[in-house]
């Protein structure tokens, strides 16, 4: 491994690390210059992939953060104790660990793309049916629907990204998660101004988010016929003239690589990834759970997961307990959240141009560290500031993504690392939520559960720093 930083993409690397070796066809002969990929149609399709990236994104928070700006008026409304309370912010966790396993399976069955947009139908449907549960259980199972369908696209995001845009890794993980912080933003900020205008109902207020997924399902659906499972981008043309890739005749065996000498356009019309880890022998999936970074990326995905599940769910309620108004405290949540709006493009780019991203994770714990300090100080006081630094910390969301895609350099292992690391991190976050709801119900305050969250961001900068070092799950199994 050289010295100085390895500024490419996995997927622009061959299995021996050295950049811009050219891959080669499914009969050993070296792939095409760039000029022979389909620069027309793949620039379309890149383009089409990119705006439903997008969209979905969009739609992968507001189930959640659109309920935790009316926590309060809708525990009133179904009658929850703080500790049920707890147990309702602690349900994505639980539903992203049970569902988001099953997404590889699915997607190996039916095509990524499909299993995108039944994800996208589950969460229009989940709330829409919300607004119309009459106690507790069935608000739960509506919420849990489209939970669902978040956790399957979760899941599958990092491997469309590996897919379609295998060497904008960084840039198009960036700006998916840039939608999602934007989303995410938008659901706090305007939930409880929509629910003023639309008469004062909790109800209508959660209701109305589910145009937003019927507008993702439309785009998602002509991707439904896309069977292709593992990365491997548009078709390219080898040099005995074949045309190999994905799920076409001729293309070496799924899985065998993140894409064989995959020609992507996207924005551009003959951008292509050289390289694309095509000396990979073996087509068999890394078995993720002999790595001990891929452990330490599950833990590290889990205990950021618990830091952004507890800001979304109970960090307007700290705010309003302390004498902030609600619609003031959803501002703040906004403010929480729309932090992850610039710095999702940036921070995925930036680690992408790092051989460790360990300095990283460092410094967004720091940030949330002195946030949790002012909050248990001052929750008040300096709430702008606060919430500016807790919405900094929260971006390790999109750095651990990023890191899922620098931690494989084939694209089965992508989906693997990917299933696994997100599957183990939900299971690891689930508790956290919950003890947060027992802790203010028994307490009478928010002091311990203040330390509580800012104690977890400790072991979440350790593990963050194994799960960065430069390595591959591959080299590990």
């Amino acid at each position: 491994m050289p010295d100085e930083p390895q500024t490419l993409d996995p997927a622009t690397r061959t299995s021996t690390g050295r950049p811009g070796d050219r891959s080669r066809g499914a009969d050993g002969a070296p792939a095409a210059a760039d000029s022979a990929a389909p620069a027309g149609p793949a620039r379309w399709v890149g383009r089409f992939v990119a705006v439903g990236l997008v969209l979905a994104a969009l739609n992968l928070r507001p189930a959640i953060t659109s309920l935790g700006a009316l926590l309060e008026e809708v525990s009133q409304g179904l009658h929850m104790s703080g500790s049920v309370a707890g147990v309702l912010t602690s349900v994505p966790s639980l539903c992203f660990a049970v569902f988001g396993i099953t997404a590889p399976r699915l997607a190996g069955r039916f095509g990524p793309g499909a299993v995108v947009a039944a994800g996208m139908a589950a969460i229009c449907a989940g709330l829409a049916l919300r607004p119309f549960a009459s106690g507790t259980v069935t608000f739960l199972a509506a919420s849990a629907l489209a939970l669902m369908g978040i956790a399957l696209s979760n899941v599958l995001m990092p491997v469309i990204v590996k897919k379609y845009f295998p060497d904008r890794i960084g840039s198009m993980t960036g700006l998916y998660s840039m939608a999602l912080a934007m989303g995410t933003s938008v659901a706090a900020a305007a939930t409880v101004p929509l629910t003023g205008a639309l008469g004062g109902s909790w109800r209508l207020g959660l209701g109305v988010w589910a145009a937003l997924a019927a507008v993702a399902v439309l785009a998602w659906v002509p991707l439904v016929r896309d069977r292709a499972t593992t990365p491997g981008g548009p078709r390219v043309i080898t040099g005995k003239g074949r045309a190999t890739g994905t799920g076409e005749p001729g293309a070496a065996p799924a899985g065998s690589t993140a894409g064989s000498a995959v020609g992507s356009a996207v924005g551009t019309a003959a951008e292509t990834a050289t390289g694309a880890e095509a000396a990979v022998p073996s087509a068999v999936a890394p078995r993720v759970t002999r790595s001990r970074t891929a452990w330490a990326l599950g833990a590290f995905f889990g205990l950021q997961s618990t830091g952004a599940y507890i800001t979304m769910g109970w960090i307007p309620q700290i705010f309003r307990d302390s004498g902030v108004s609600a619609e003031t405290a959803g501002v703040l949540l906004a403010v929480t959240m729309v932090m992850g709006v610039p710095l999702a493009f940036v921070i995925p780019r930036l680690a992408t141009r790092m051989r460790t991203q360990g300095p990283i994770v460092i410094a967004l714990g720091l940030c949330g560290l002195t946030g949790y300090t002012g909050l248990y100080l001052a929750p008040a006081g300096g709430a702008w500031v606060w919430a500016l630094l807790l919405g900094v910390s929260n971006c390790s969301f999109p750095l651990a993504l990023t890191m899922i895609g620098l931690r494989s350099r084939t694209g089965a292992g992508v989906v693997k690392l990917s299933a696994f690391a997100q599957s183990v991190g939900y299971l690891i976050s689930i508790p956290g939520p919950l003890l947060v709801g027992v802790l203010y119900q028994h307490s009478g305050g928010w002091g311990l559960p203040v330390m509580l969250m800012g104690g977890l961001l400790i072991p979440q900068m350790i593990v963050g720093t194994l799960a960065g070092r430069d390595r591959t799950v591959e080299d590990e199994c």
